[in-house]
């Protein structure tokens, strides 16, 4: 876990009060969800093109108009081509522009650990799926 800091902040009322509603909404605290604001505005900045969202796994970086940046590595690394040839390979198989895919790619050079790791998950997700299904046939054979 990465060391942690005191940092103080004003904020106008109206957005402290934003922040309380939210955070309660969501059962984390304001400074845990400011904290979050922030990096996300830090690295939304540096990566134009990239968001946050939330889902079912969680909240994770997506493309501004496509797929999750974890999706998008994911063809890249399962691609038969490299280079510039996997990046047009990916462009077209994921329906998204070169442009697109290389924003991915940015952003996952700067964050290859979170963008592995849901990568990881799908995968253990998925073997998960499967033996649950061959345990299924097992029962109906």
């Amino acid at each position: 876990m990465a060391a942690r800091r005191q940092f103080s902040a004003r904020f106008d009322a109206s957005i402290v009060d934003r922040l309380e509603r939210r955070a309660a909404r969501l059962q984390l605290s304001k400074s845990q969800l400011a904290e979050r604001y922030v990096d996300e505005g830090m690295r939304m900045e540096a990566h134009p093109g990239i968001v946050f969202r939330d889902g079912p796994s969680g909240r994770r970086a997506g493309l501004t108009a496509g797929p999750d940046v974890w999706e998008v590595i994911g063809v890249l690394q399962a691609s038969e081509h490299s280079g510039e040839a996997a990046v047009v390979a990916t462009a077209e198989w994921a329906t998204l522009t070169v442009d697109q895919v290389r924003t991915a790619i940015r952003y996952y050079a700067d964050f290859p650990d979170e963008v592995d790791e849901r990568i990881r998950r799908n995968v253990d997700d998925a073997d998960e799926a499967e033996a649950r299904w061959r345990r299924e046939q097992l029962v109906t054979a």
